[in-house]
C-alpha cells in the first residue's frame, strides 16, 4: 500500500527524511525519473519547463551574433514512460560531400 501513496504524502516524505545523506547521494545518481509516477502536475509542470527553456534558448539565439557561439537545443525534461532521447547524427548529403571535399582540398579559395 505503501509503494501506491503519492511522493508527496507524509509518509513518503517521512521514508525520504529518514534516508542517510550516501542513500540520499546514490538514489541521486541512479534515479530514472522515468519509471516514476507522476501526476497531471507534474506533467504540465514539465511542460512548462520546457517550454520555459525553448524560449530560452531562442532569445539566447537571437542576441547571439555568431551561428557558432549558439547553445546546443536544450533536452526536454525526462518522463516517466518516455526513455531519454537518444543523440542522432545528422545525415551528409551529396551535394554536402562534395563541398566538404573541395573545401578540404583548397577550394575554398
Amino acid at each position: 500500500m505503501i509503494q501506491h501513496l503519492p511522493p508527496e504524502s507524509s509518509t513518503m516524505t517521512a521514508l525520504r527524511n529518514s534516508l542517510s545523506d550516501e542513500e540520499l547521494t546514490a538514489q541521486a545518481d541512479e534515479g530514472e525519473p522515468e519509471k516514476g509516477r507522476w501526476s497531471q502536475d507534474h506533467q504540465l509542470m514539465a511542460a512548462c519547463y520546457d517550454v520555459l527553456r525553448r524560449i530560452e534558448h531562442v532569445l539566447i539565439c537571437v542576441n547571439t551574433e555568431s551561428k557558432q557561439r549558439w547553445p546546443a537545443h536544450p533536452e526536454p525534461m525526462r518522463r516517466p514512460g518516455a526513455a531519454p532521447k537518444k543523440p542522432t547524427r545528422s545525415k551528409l548529403s551529396a551535394s554536402g560531400a562534395d563541398r566538404l571535399f573541395s573545401l578540404i582540398n583548397g577550394g575554398a579559395a
